[in-house]
C-alpha cells in the first residue's frame, strides 16, 4: 500500500491530528500551514501549532499565502502524493490543488454534515443547544464543505461542554477516527457517499458583536452562549459602562424581572426570562478570570441587590 500523503493544517486542532498520525507510523512526505502570523504584545511572527509539530519531527513544510502563484501550484503537483488530509487549513485550495494526489483532497469537518458547513460548527452545534455532534470525513471540491461524505463518527454533547472542550473532544476523536480508516482511504476503499442538499444548513462565524448577553432570554438561551463562547470570544455583560466577560454559569431558581440582580449567595444571580441564571466565574476589565462569589466579597457594592443590569 502507497503512503504518500500531504497534510495541511494550522491551529492546535489540525496539530492533534497530525500528532496521531505521525504516532500511528503515518507520517506526511510534506506539511502545508499559513505562514507564520503576528502574535503576542510585541507582534512577533510566530508558527503555527502545524508548523511546530512538523519540524519536530523533520517533515518539510510549505507555507504559501495562496496558491494563486504558479510555482506554488507546480511545488505541490511534483510533491506526487497519493491523498492530501486537510484538517483546519484556513487557506482556499484550487481545483489544480484538489486534482493533484491521485486519491484526491479530504478534509476532517467538525460536524455531522450536511449540518454546519462552514466556519464555526463547533460553536454553532453548543450555541443551537444540540445533544450530539461529531466530525465528518469527507472529499475536498470547489463548494465549500459540499463534498462527498467518506466516514462519520458521533460525540455526545454533556450539560457542562464549553467550545473549547468540545474543540478538544472533537480534535481526539476526529484524530483517532482519522487514522483507523487511512489504509481503507489509501486503498480507495471507503465509498463516498453524497450529501442531502435539503439537509444543509451553515455554521457562520463568530463574531465578538453576538457575544452580549441579552437577560430577556431564558437561562438555558443564556446558558448556551456562556458555554459557546467561552474560549473565544466570551460571553459579556454591561453594569455602569463596564464590560464583564462571563466564563462559567450554573442554573438558578429564583425569578424576578430579567436583568434584576438577586442575590449574591453563590455568584453573581441574575433574573432572566423565565428562572434566574447564576454566574459563577467572571473577568473584569485587564483582570483575569475570578469566581464571582470572590469578587463580590470586595466589590459588591457595584452590584446591589435589586438593581438592574
Amino acid at each position: 500500500m502507497s503512503n504518500r500523503f500531504i497534510f495541511a493544517g494550522t491551529p492546535d486542532f489540525a496539530a492533534t491530528h497530525l500528532q496521531a498520525l505521525i504516532d500511528s507510523g503515518n507520517t506526511p512526505i510534506a506539511v502545508y500551514t499559513q505562514p507564520d502570523r503576528p502574535s503576542g504584545r510585541g507582534h512577533k511572527l510566530t508558527p503555527s501549532p502545524v508548523k511546530v509539530l512538523a519540524q519536530k519531527y523533520d517533515i518539510e513544510v510549505f507555507q504559501p499565502e495562496n496558491f494563486k502563484a504558479e510555482q506554488d501550484v507546480a511545488t505541490f503537483v511534483n510533491l506526487n502524493a497519493d491523498l492530501a488530509i486537510v484538517v483546519a487549513y484556513g487557506v482556499i485550495l484550487p481545483q489544480s490543488i484538489i486534482d493533484a494526489p491521485r486519491l484526491g483532497c479530504i478534509n476532517v469537518h467538525g460536524s455531522l454534515l450536511p449540518k454546519y458547513r462552514g466556519a464555526a460548527p463547533i460553536q454553532r452545534a453548543l450555541l443551537d443547544g444540540l445533544n450530539e455532534t461529531g466530525v465528518t470525513i469527507m472529499k475536498i471540491v470547489k463548494k465549500l464543505d459540499a463534498g462527498d461524505m467518506l466516514y462519520k463518527a458521533t460525540l455526545p454533547i454533556s450539560a457542562t461542554d464549553t467550545s473549547g472542550s468540545l474543540f478538544e473532544k472533537l480534535a481526539t476523536l476526529g484524530a483517532k477516527t482519522l487514522v483507523d480508516i487511512l489504509p481503507s482511504l489509501l486503498e480507495g476503499k471507503l465509498k463516498a457517499i453524497p450529501q442531502d442538499e435539503n439537509e444543509v444548513t451553515f455554521a457562520a462565524k463568530i463574531t465578538k458583536e453576538e457575544a452580549k448577553l441579552d437577560f430577556s432570554l431564558t437561562q438555558r438561551e443564556l446558558d448556551l452562549k456562556i458555554r459557546g463562547l467561552n474560549p473565544w470570544p466570551k460571553a459579556y455583560f454591561e453594569h455602569e459602562g463596564v464590560a464583564y466577560k462571563v466564563l462559567e454559569a450554573k442554573m438558578g431558581q429564583q425569578s424576578g424581572e430579567f436583568g434584576t440582580i438577586l442575590s449574591h449567595q453563590d455568584g453573581l444571580e441574575i433574573a432572566t426570562s423565565d428562572k434566574s441564571i447564576i454566574l459563577t466565574i467572571i473577568q473584569a476589565p485587564g483582570k483575569g478570570p475570578v469566581k464571582a462569589q470572590d469578587y463580590l466579597r470586595s466589590k459588591g457594592e457595584l452590584f446591589k441587590i435589586g438593581s438592574k443590569l
